[in-house]
């Protein structure tokens, strides 16, 4: 049997979004955790799962890091988050972080059951305001030119630690370069793409491949 899990602080919506999975995933089995340490515990003692729900808000951390843990041992596992926040940049570091898909929970159950159901069928499961979001980013930034100035290959790798969500000082140790010359390496790339924040730059790391 498939086996699914659901990682969630509030005992509630845990219980709820068990209900969820199970009408719409009857195939698979569950294990419902409360914190980033109980699904590490989990990822270490029983594998990675086939399916993960993932709240981003837990008590002891972000839920993108369970989602990067998740798709750094099984590339093919779905991760989804399951979340209540909407802005761009939950999207955008989410999406980065390796999530396959983005529910909102203030959707009726029904909603979340169809759009989970959608994953056989090769779609995204994307609650319909995400997807406006991320059709309403993409019309606004514009289409990549492929005639524009190319990243070099130092900007590519800061680029790809900001989509990470690393801080400038945390790229500048991981590159061994000082935090002065990071900075002007993000002003480069965002001269190059046409962007403005660092939202944007996880985005485009997300778009580029960069993201791993």
């Amino acid at each position: 049997m498939k086996q699914a899990l659901i990682v969630e602080d509030m005992a509630e919506t845990r219980l709820w979004l068990g209900d969820i999975l199970q009408a719409a995933r009857p195939d698979m089995g569950q294990v419902a955790v409360a914190s980033v340490a109980a699904a590490r515990h989990h990822l270490r003692s029983q594998g990675c799962p086939d399916l993960a729900l993932v709240d981003l808000g837990l008590p002891d951390g972000t839920g993108m890091d369970v989602i990067r843990l998740i798709k750094a041992s099984r590339a093919d596992a779905v991760c989804i988050a399951a979340t209540v926040l909407s802005d761009d940049a939950s999207v955008v570091a989410a999406l980065a972080a390796g999530a396959d898909g983005y529910l909102l929970k203030d959707q009726p159950a029904e909603s979340l059951v169809q759009q989970l159901r959608q994953i056989d069928m090769g779609l995204a499961a994307l609650s319909p305001a995400i997807a406006r979001r991320i059709i309403d980013h993409f019309r606004l930034t514009g289409p990549m030119d492929p005639g524009g100035e190319a990243l070099t290959p130092r900007e590519s790798d800061v680029l790809r630690r900001i989509g990470r969500g690393l801080r400038n000082a945390e790229v500048a140790t991981d590159l061994g370069i000082a935090e002065s010359t990071v900075a002007g390496y993000i002003k480069s790339v965002y001269r190059k793409l046409g962007i403005s924040s660092r939202a944007e730059a996880a985005w485009h790391a997300t778009r580029m491949g960069l993201n791993g």
